[in-house]
Formats: C-alpha cells, structure tokens, sequence
C-alpha cells in the first residue's frame, strides 16, 4: 500500500491538486485525502500544506517527490526485467523541451525510439518558459544556456548561436539592416519567456556586447511560431540556428547580421539529482544526445561555409 500511496502523492503533486489527482486515478476526494493523509502518518510529518485553493510542497515533500520517483523508478525497472527480460525497454519517459526543439528534432527522435522500443510510453511536454523538473516529475529537459538550479545534473550538448533573420520577401520590402541599431528601424517578431520579454538583443562579443531593444508587431511564448512568422515575411526574428537551420539552407530564412552575432550559447541536458535513472531513460536520453551531436556538426558546417565566402 505504501508503494500505491508514494504514486498518488506524485499524481496529487502533478496534478495541482488532490481533486484533480482524483479524477485523473478514477478515485474519490475523500479517498484520495484519506491515503495522503496515511502516507503523512506513515513518515509522520506534513507533505503537503493544502488550502482551500491551494497546495504547496513541504520541505519533507520535496524530498519525498524525489525519492518517490527513484523508488518508484526501479520497481518498474524490476518488474520490466523480470517480465519482459534484462533486454526490454518498456514504462513511463517524461520530457521537457523548448517547442520549436521538440516539434523538430526531439519528436524525430521520439517516434524511432518508440517504433524501437514498443513498450515505451513517451511524453512530451513543450515549453520556452521555466519549467520545474522535479517537482513536475520529468525525467529529462532540454534548455539553452546557463543552468540556474545548482541541485540538477547536467549533460552539455553542444553549443549554438542565435542569429538574426528574416524571410527574402520581408528583406525586399523593407530592406537589409546592416547594424544592430538599424534594427530598430524593423518590425521584430519577439519572444517572450514566461513573465519575461525577449526584446533586448545581444551582439559582439562576450565581453563587450552591444545590446539593442526592438520592438515589433507580433508577440508569441511559442519559439515555433515566432519562426512560422518570420517564414512568412512578416518581420525579422532571433532564433537558435538549431532551430533554423534547415530554412536557412533551403532559403526560407536569409541570416543577418552575422558578423557581428553574439557568442553560442550551451544546450544542456538536465535531470534530476537521483542516484540512478531506468535504462529507459538512460537509453533515450543517448538516442537524443546522438542526434543532436549530428545536428551540431551540420550547424557547424554550414557555419563554416558562410565565414569561407
């Protein structure tokens, strides 16, 4: 019952909320606060502090949520070896991803990963914003740049810039910035990053960076269509290369200001401080660093084909 009642405080965790976490397991409210309330009493203190609106993790809860899932983990570990054999990937794989990164190379990667391994559930979940790894139960995230959460672990996958750029019919009816400070003379497609707006653009190098605000038309918290936009002519964006690189080599999209790009920017790889994960995890979590070592390379050529012209 113990193992039953750790999974339910994960869903009630997931969820927001125990009435929530009751429609989603199929059980009452009561129900539900009853075998939260014998978990509490199982390790005797406060998991979970709950309002009439509202619930918050305790620092014992905190620490259960992690636990809870290693443990949980590598039952399912277990139960997948002693059914299926020591060779059979199968159970849950949670990730987080920036949606324009996840709708392309990661999804790619996903459906070959699961065509592979068919008893492999995946979940997706695409966000630009701050997402909280443990507490939402992922099992990996992908993000750019530099990691603030000291207590993850993390895997660098390569580093990559983001460039200025524009579709060829956006450039012939409003021309071709040649500064930064002309950027302010353009509509800019602008992302925006949870509360956070992302229209100040860095240039130049690390150490003395040039810095310009721009403002546009369009607005979105969704890197996917901010490129989408710019595809279309509507203005001109600032996008990983990552994300761009296949419009930029069929033409879609025509880089700018490239002499004067800031430096790359880490793409880390970032899980939680478990002492172990499930070879599943593990398993896919190589199948993504793979692909995106063979992105990498592809954004790098192409970069050294554009410095040699």
């Amino acid at each position: 019952m113990l193992v039953h009642n750790m999974r339910l405080f994960l869903t009630i965790v997931e969820k927001g909320s125990l009435v929530a976490a009751a429609r989603e397991t199929g059980l009452s409210s009561t129900t539900v606060s009853e075998r939260l309330a014998s978990l509490e009493q199982y390790f005797g203190v406060v998991l979970i502090n709950r309002t009439t609106r509202s619930i918050s993790l305790t620092e014992e809860g905190r620490t259960l949520v992690e636990g809870a899932k290693q443990v949980l983990a590598e039952l399912e570990e277990l139960e997948s070896r002693i059914r299926h054999g020591a060779q059979t990937l199968s159970g849950p794989i949670r990730i987080s991803v920036p949606i324009d990164l996840g709708r392309g190379v990661v999804s790619q990667v996903m459906a070959n990963f699961a065509r592979e391994n068919p008893d492999v559930s995946l979940e997706l979940s695409l966000s630009d914003g701050f997402t909280d790894i443990v507490g939402q139960g992922f099992d990996r995230a992908l993000r750019f740049g530099q990691v603030l959460d000291s207590s993850l672990r993390i895997r660098q996958l390569g580093s990559f810039r983001r460039i200025v750029c524009a579709a060829p019919t956006y450039l012939e009816r409003h021309g071709v910035p040649g500064t930064p400070t002309e950027l302010a003379q353009h509509n800019c497609l602008v992302m925006r990053f949870g509360a956070a707006l992302d229209n100040v653009w860095s240039f130049g190098p690390e150490g003395a960076p040039q810095q310009v605000t721009v403002k546009g038309n369009r607005i979105a918290n969704d890197g996917s269509l901010v490129r989408q936009w710019a595809v279309e002519g509507h203005g001109i964006c600032l996008k990983s290369e990552l994300d761009v690189q296949e419009d930029l080599e069929q033409g879609r999209l025509v880089p700018l200001l490239e002499d004067v790009a800031a430096p790359p920017k880490p793409l880390q790889l970032m899980f939680p401080p478990a002492r172990d994960q499930p070879r599943r995890v593990k398993a896919f979590a190589e199948a993504l660093c793979q692909e995106l070592s063979v992105r990498e390379q592809a954004v790098t050529a192409y970069r050294a084909g554009r410095e040699n012209r």
